[in-house]
This record gives structure tokens, C-alpha cells and sequence, in this order.
């Protein structure tokens, strides 16, 4: 049996492709490198994204039409293209970004969310370029954190590859799940569904060049967390209590899941919300309502730095659901406690890359 061109492309012409509907001659994804050695046939398909979903089908599909409509005898080798650039290696995303944060907590509830907000626009507030990923995929409330809940996020072609522009609020570059899924309804994922979505939100959005990229981790401990650490370089991470003994109890293991040998994240230290309740009008004051210095207590047990404490006060709750994070008031004691935070996060981050320094230089000279 002779093999010629055109063989080939009327059996490739029978495989329809589910994105378009099109075959893949009629859609221009058969390449111009058709190679045929006797009876062994070679090209390449050419797909619009490395990450197409129908990549691998299309293959089989192809090799199982040459060999149904031409002969099963044929040798064939399919290789794959793709229009755009492929998403940097894990590892060797945000090349732009200096610092990247995690900021976690054993348990929900304690105010993390609410934390990793004011954290943000804090460090906005004092000159650094923020970034803040929401990648609490199963209860994002980011958008409605910066009133940003109408926001549409769109994707720009950059450097060959289409991107998602991040919004940005309040100085801070922000990207949510809450941005793409009906707020409406549960997000019933399982966990590589959700792993695959945050590899998206990290790895194909227009970051840019940051100071601080914060990201937002869901409670307790999941695949999240595992994806994010495998994924990104991580500066550090901070955890997130009340003073309470229950919250306690889970912050510290959180804090034993970046410090063992399969993570092994840096704890930048300690965040104690909700520490004591302070009226508005008596800011002198001070209630402990959830105990006293618990996360204090707990960060010299566990010699991590206590980075802050940050009071119940009740613009917290009201600068949350109106989408007007309390940091943004410098002059109000919430605002000057954030900014305090900000500043502690800030030097504990340049300590702890001073003390990597020599490790960098080391392995320069390698």
C-alpha cells in the first residue's frame, strides 16, 4: 500500500473538534509537517492553549481514524503545538513578584479573610505593590471585601500567552474564584477541580512586578495548600488565631504543617485577631472576651514572632461587608493596628531574606 497526503487528510477530516465543532483539517489544527516514510506517517496538531482539555483525545482520536480509514498498519506519531506560550514551570511562576505570602489558620472564623484585606491595602498604603489572590476556592469573599462584586475580570493577549488582568481597589491587585462562579451557589469541586483553578488564577493572570503577593488560604489544611507550596516559591507564611483555646488548638497545626519536611514554609509569625474588644468610643479600653494573649502565649511557646494584635472593634465588621476595609482610616484604631501589622510583616520578611542571602549567593556559584 502506497501512503500519500491527502490519504491521511481525508481520514483526519472525519475527527470533529469539541471546542468548535470543526474537523481538524476544516479547523487549520493539522500542521504543515506531514512526514510519510513507507508505511509511518508524522505531524503535528496544533491546539490554541498548552492546557486544551480535548489535547490528548484529539490524539488518540487522530491515530484512530489513520488506522480505521487508511490502515491499521500504519506507524503513526503525533506530536502537539500550541499557539500560545506555555504557562511558566511550577516553581518558576510570578519571576516578578519579591515576596510571596501565605496567610493561613487552623480553623475558620478567626477573621483571616478579614486580616489578609486590611494586610493588603495596609501594605498598599505604605508604597508597596500588592497583589492578593482569594484562593479560598470554596468560600471567596474577597470581592465582596473591596466591593468589587460586580467585577468581570477580563484576558489580554501578553507576550503570546492570554492573561487575566487582575482587578484592582484600593492600590491592591486582586483575583478570586468569587470573580468566575455564581455567588449563589455552592462550589461543588473536587479537589484537583479546585487545585487546577488556582494554578489558573496564579500562573495565567497579569500579575506583573509586586513587592507583596499575598494569598488568602482557605481554613485548616487541604489540597490548597499543598497545590499553592508546590506551585510558588514561598517567602513565608503567617497564621491567623483568636486568642481563644479551641483556635489555638488549630493554630498550631497549621503552623506544624508549613514547618514539616513535606511543605517546609518559614513561619513569619503570629497574627492574634479579635485579641479584645475595644468600644469605639472608649478606645482605652479593652475587653478580653476570647481570653487573654493566647496567641501571644502560644508564639513564644512555639518561638515564632507575634506580628500583631488586632482588637474587635465594630468598623471592622461594618468596613468588611461594605466593601471598605478599616486600614484605609489611619486615624481609627483598627487602621493604626493594621499599619502596625503591615510594617511587622515588612521586617520580618527583609530579616528572613537577609538570612537567605548567603544560601542565594551559594547556590549562584554552583
Amino acid at each position: 500500500m502506497t501512503l500519500y497526503p491527502k490519504l491521511i487528510l481525508d481520514a483526519l477530516a472525519t475527527v470533529r473538534y469539541p471546542g468548535t465543532g470543526k474537523n481538524l483539517v476544516e479547523a487549520e489544527m493539522v500542521a504543515d509537517n506531514l512526514r510519510i516514510d513507507g508505511m509511518s506517517v508524522s505531524f503535528s496538531l496544533i491546539f490554541e492553549k498548552p492546557t486544551d482539555p480535548f489535547m490528548k483525545s484529539m490524539v488518540k482520536a487522530a491515530e484512530t481514524a489513520i488506522h480505521t480509514y487508511v490502515s491499521p498498519d500504519v506507524q503513526v506519531t503525533i506530536a502537539t503545538e500550541s499557539k500560545q506560550a506555555p504557562r511558566p514551570e511550577v516553581g518558576k511562576m510570578l519571576p516578578q513578584v519579591k515576596n510571596i505570602i501565605g496567610i493561613s489558620s487552623g480553623k475558620g472564623g478567626v477573621g483571616k479573610s478579614t486580616v489578609s484585606a486590611n494586610l493588603a491595602v495596609a501594605l498598599a498604603k505604605l508604597g508597596y505593590k500588592v497583589g492578593l489572590l482569594d484562593a479560598d476556592i470554596f468560600g471567596p469573599s474577597m470581592p465582596k471585601m473591596f466591593q468589587v462584586e460586580d467585577a468581570r475580570p477580563y484576558a489580554e493577549r501578553i507576550d503570546g500567552r492570554d492573561l487575566i488582568i487582575p482587578v484592582e481597589k484600593y492600590g491592591v491587585k486582586l483575583l478570586s474564584i468569587g470573580f468566575f462562579v455564581d455567588p449563589d451557589q455552592a462550589t461543588l469541586w473536587r479537589g484537583g477541580m479546585a487545585s487546577n483553578a488556582l494554578k489558573q488564577l496564579i500562573g495565567d493572570a497579569a500579575w506583573g512586578g509586586l513587592d507583596y503577593f499575598l494569598i488568602d488560604l482557605p481554613p485548616g489544611t487541604s489540597d490548597i495548600h499543598l497545590t499553592v507550596v508546590q506551585t510558588l516559591a514561598m517567602t513565608g507564611a503567617i497564621v491567623v488565631s483568636t486568642p481563644q483555646a479551641v483556635a489555638l488548638a488549630d493554630a498550631r497545626k497549621g503552623i506544624n504543617m508549613f514547618t514539616n519536611d513535606k511543605v517546609n514554609v518559614p513561619i513569619l509569625g503570629l497574627v492574634e485577631n479579635m485579641a479584645w474588644f475595644t468600644p469605639a468610643e472608649l478606645p482605652e479600653n479593652k475587653y478580653y472576651i476570647f481570653g487573654k494573649e493566647g496567641a501571644k502565649k502560644l508564639a513564644e511557646e512555639m518561638n515564632v514572632p507575634l506580628l500583631g494584635q488586632i482588637p474587635i472593634v465594630q468598623s471592622i465588621c461594618e468596613g468588611g461587608d461594605n466593601g471598605t476595609p478599616v486600614a484605609l482610616d489611619e486615624d481609627s484604631v483598627t487602621g493604626r493596628a493594621f499599619l502596625s501589622l503591615a510594617a511587622s510583616v515588612v521586617r520580618q520578611v527583609d530579616r528572613r531574606n537577609v538570612e537567605m542571602a548567603p544560601t542565594k549567593i551559594v547556590e549562584m556559584h554552583k
